[in-house]
């Protein structure tokens, strides 16, 4: 049976996508820590832990990560995004990625933000857009 991420990539379930390729996805979290937290996702990879990704798949996912955050800096005014693998709620590869002020921004027993989905709409088109001019 697929993850819930799976569907999500394939468009089975609504997403606020923010970046796409032919491998990878990355939506807004439904439950952010912060506007902008973004998960990202392999596409065909179902493996609920990253290090049992084959190399090419691992290199592939961090280098796109990578374009993310970039996107998600210039789109969400922070001091850096931050970068978590948990990967314990959802059994699917996934990173974090969290627009931070501090340290502390980056604490998953703090309280969760509860966005509107006007808000997560926004919020991702920023990022998409930042996203495609990279």
């Amino acid at each position: 049976m697929a993850t819930i991420f799976t569907r999500i990539a394939k468009g089975e379930i609504p997403s606020y996508k923010v970046a796409e390729s032919d491998e990878f996805y990355a939506f807004l979290d439904i439950s952010p820590l912060a506007t902008g937290h973004t998960l990202v996702i392999p596409k065909n990879v179902e493996d609920d832990y990253i290090f049992h990704l084959d190399e090419k798949t691992y290199e592939g996912l961090w280098a796109f990560a990578h374009k993310v955050a970039v996107a998600i800096k210039a789109a969400i005014p922070c001091q850096r995004v931050g970068v978590a693998v948990l990967g314990m709620e959802v059994p699917h590869t996934h990173i974090h990625l969290v627009p931070l002020q501090t340290e502390g921004d980056l604490d998953f027993r703090k309280e969760h933000l509860c966005p509107s989905a006007e808000q997560q709409a926004q919020t991702a088109a920023s990022i998409l857009a930042e996203y495609e001019k990279l």
